[in-house]
């Protein structure tokens, strides 16, 4: 797609990403079943469509889409299994936000470009063994010796990490802070000595997308790679990625919801019982009424933010919280549905090697990831509180 397309050109991108998605990546999909990570002729086919850096501007090689129109590609992408979603997602969240927004230009010479291509696969480490929504209990230390820093510590179901070139780590440099204040951002390249992973996790869904502990052992980086260029900082950095992923998920909660009403009404249009087809009987019509109309919901609101994100540029502050409203409405109504949707199956969407099936795994993780539903309600209910007050 050309650089800051047009509506024209950008409508033409979006028709073979929806291409992409029905003839290459669905008909995949059985192939990702018991696999650690996406087959590589697969990823390349992501990396060909400029998937790696739609959220990356094109000063640094990436498309530059607004969040509009990231939200409008999303849609298409996780019309298939979210697994393929995942193969980018940290990098284009998670991993090239914080240093875009807050990092050095020698930082983003360095790393982004080769992220918008997809050369490079990011992830990030905030999540460890006794810090997961409570981020200001992170444990992991950076302590500054000279002209480097040297992290020590433990992260745990990092998404990507044993495919990942580069780690955003966040680790605490102030000792005497128990919370957010105290913690610092760090570019870690994988091959540096002292870091490691486990194996991949086992999981109760997301098939093809691997997460693993990630252990730093006297890891020593330049001070150079100090995202923000100042101890202390890393939490606000860590919150312009994680502001950027949560929508991404919202998105991909919505995706999914809409693979689940095709499946069912498929299914539904063409199974028979008592004589007739399932989408006859009316109690049925109204579980496929409700998977539409909270679908809609999801995704009106969804592109509503997308556009005030994009209005808000750098003070997202305001829409932190419609960002969390999202979140939490997407990734609620995506079980509901699923639920519908293996209900309208009967056994057949219990049986494994069904999409339904597969898809009700997959979607329960995007009410704990990225935030959990009940830490959503709080900063929704806080902010809530905080403008009333602020009257």
């Amino acid at each position: 797609m050309p650089a800051r397309a047009g509506e024209a050109e950008f409508a033409e991108y979006l028709e073979n990403v929806r291409r992409l998605v029905d003839e290459v990546l669905i008909p995949a999909e059985p192939r990702l079943e018991g696999q650690e990570t996406l087959p590589e002729d697969l990823t390349q086919r992501l990396r060909e469509m400029g998937l790696f850096g739609i959220s990356i501007p094109t000063r640094h090689g990436g498309l530059g889409l607004s969040m509009e129109q990231q939200v409008r590609v999303m849609l298409e992408v996780t019309r298939a299994s979210s697994v393929f979603r995942a193969r980018f997602s940290t990098t284009i969240g998670l991993g090239s936000q914080p240093i875009l927004y807050n990092g050095s230009e020698a930082q983003r010479a360095e790393w982004l470009p080769r992220m918008a291509s997809g050369e490079v696969t990011a992830a990030f480490c905030l999540t460890e063994p006794e810090a997961g929504s409570d981020a200001g209990g992170v444990r992991t230390t950076a302590r500054r010796e000279g002209s480097e820093y040297v992290l020590d510590g433990v992260k745990r179901y990092i998404t990507n990490a044993r495919q990942a070139d580069v780690f955003i780590v966040m680790a605490r440099t102030d000792l005497e802070t128990r919370d957010a204040s105290g913690i610092s951002a760090f570019i870690v390249p994988a091959g540096t000595p002292g870091v490691s992973c486990g194996p991949a996790d086992r999981k109760m869904g997301q098939d093809g997308s691997a997460t693993s502990e990630v252990l730093f052992q006297g890891v020593r980086v330049p001070a150079e790679n100090l995202i923000g260029g100042r101890e202390g900082g890393g939490f606000k950095t860590a919150m312009r990625g994680i502001n950027h992923a949560r929508l991404h998920v919202a998105v991909t909660c919505a995706g999914q919801a809409e693979r689940l009403i095709q499946e069912t009404l498929f299914h539904a249009r063409n199974r028979r019982q008592f004589g007739q087809a399932l989408a006859e009987f009316q109690m049925v019509q109204g579980r496929l009424a409700d998977m539409r109309a909270e679908t809609l919901a999801a995704r009106s609101m969804i592109l509503e933010t997308a556009r005030a994100f994009d209005a808000a540029g750098e003070a997202q502050g305001p829409i932190i919280a419609d960002i969390a409203c999202c979140k939490l409405f997407a990734s609620e109504m995506v079980g509901r549905v699923a639920d519908h949707a293996v209900q309208i199956h009967g056994g057949a969407g219990y049986m494994r090697g069904t999409a339904v099936e597969q898809l009700f795994r997959d979607v329960r993780l995007f009410r704990i990831f990225e935030g959990a539903s009940d830490i959503q309600r709080l900063l929704i209910a806080r902010d809530m509180i905080k403008e009333r007050n602020a009257r």
